[in-house]
């Protein structure tokens, strides 16, 4: 259900979600499925993300989506009045959001240094493309340029083939992730030193750090990573098979597990083969254990391998495909699609909350804001704890 009767573990803090496009966005949700209560700042044309494809009675999905559970506001930052407005929440709020371009929310008034002037105790948390500084912090920065600049799409695709992009907005949601994770522990340190913090990372450093074995590699041995295709850079069996109606994977690298997958296809001989003895000579000799293992596998369909790999407990998936995916029973039980009201799309189906709190749950309460959905609240909010005029900013 979309209604979390008990408060989530951020029930009380206030955000400022001045983000667009996704990165920021998902950062914004991620709090705001945890009990924030986020407040979705756009200018008076909107988040252009509103024009993304596909649209459900003129609502942007995507929009929906990755803007849920928070209130929607309109604020012309460069007309005085509404700076003002902003300027009345940034005094009750705890945390303020952005992914512009560095330098801009300097140029308008409300960068770090005004900020912490105003309220000591806010957290800022600043998301680029590049970061706030070194030769490219000026540079503006996408998905696509960063998964080729990480070094992701030099590994990425068939081995002999031209640089792939994944499908999956990797570096907009890994930076999210990581800048919430870090929020977090600026309002821990708060709590020590009553004093808030600037906090910013970026779509590259995101995906550079989440390139692990790749690092791992070539730090040890200083050798450029090969693409290996479906194939693990430390692992052996680790890959996706085709069988008769399908494509499944199978985590066989354990040695337990490697020794029972050699006697489920009927080869129990490989297990004391030199060649794949130890995970290691796999590794070395993949493309041929592989091989062999595929022309067994090919035999039988998808679901009667699942039942004898699980049998055996061997770690094994098949391939699904989204719609299958959503109506995955393990999906279902752990709550994975809610449905929220929307104000123009009505009831919509969207994702749920991945994290898990017996005390504190998060959850999904409410649809994406309209465009100006909570203007006047908001605006009413804001005013009801503006400052006596002598102390108002100059």
């Amino acid at each position: 259900m979309a209604t979390e009767t008990r408060k989530g573990a951020l029930d009380g803090l206030v955000v400022l979600d001045l983000t667009t496009h996704l990165s920021g966005p998902f950062c914004g949700m991620q709090l705001a499925d945890l009990g924030a209560d986020v407040l979705k700042i756009e200018s008076p044309q909107g988040d252009s993300m509103r024009g993304a494809p596909p649209f459900v009675e003129g609502e942007s999905a995507p929009f929906m989506l990755w803007n849920r559970n928070k209130r929607g506001v309109r604020l012309d930052l460069k007309a005085a009045a509404d700076l003002e407005i902003f300027w009345d929440l940034v005094d009750g709020a705890d945390v303020v959001l952005e992914n512009f371009r560095p330098g801009v929310m300097d140029r308008l008034g409300i960068g770090w240094a005004a900020l912490s002037a105003r309220n000591p105790r806010l957290v800022l948390g600043s998301i680029s493309g590049f970061g706030q500084t070194g030769p490219y912090a000026r540079r503006g920065g996408f998905d696509l340029m960063i998964q080729a600049m990480s070094g992701l799409m030099s590994v990425t695709g068939p081995k002999d083939g031209p640089p792939y992009r994944i499908p999956l907005a990797i570096s907009d949601v890994g930076a999210g992730l990581y800048l919430a994770i870090g929020i977090l522990a600026a309002l821990q340190a708060r709590q020590k030193t009553g004093q808030g913090q600037w906090v910013e990372t970026s779509l590259l450093e995101a995906t550079v750090s989440l390139g692990v074995y790749e690092a791992a590699n070539y730090f040890a041995n200083g050798i450029r990573p090969e693409k290996l295709g479906q194939a693990h850079r430390g692992s052996s069996p680790y890959q996706v098979f085709q069988t008769a109606d399908g494509w499944l994977t199978i985590g066989g690298a354990q040695q337990n597990f490697f020794r029972k997958l050699c006697a489920l296809v009927g080869k129990p001989e490989l297990a004391d083969d030199p060649r794949f003895r130890s995970n290691a000579d796999r590794v070395k000799n993949n493309d041929l254990i592989a091989g062999l293992l595929q022309a067994e596998i090919v035999k039988r369909s998808t679901d009667d391998w699942m039942t004898a790999l699980e049998a055996e407990s061997i770690p094994a998936g098949p391939v699904l495909h989204h719609d299958e995916v959503f109506a995955d029973p393990q999906i279902l039980a752990r709550g994975m699609v809610a449905e929220v009201d929307h104000a123009k799309a009505g009831r919509q189906k969207t994702l749920g909350v991945p994290l898990k709190m017996s005390a504190t749950p998060g959850g999904v309460r409410r649809a994406a804001p309209t465009l100006g959905q909570h203007d006047a609240e908001v605006r009413a909010e804001a005013r009801g704890r503006a400052r006596p005029k002598k102390q108002t900013r100059s």
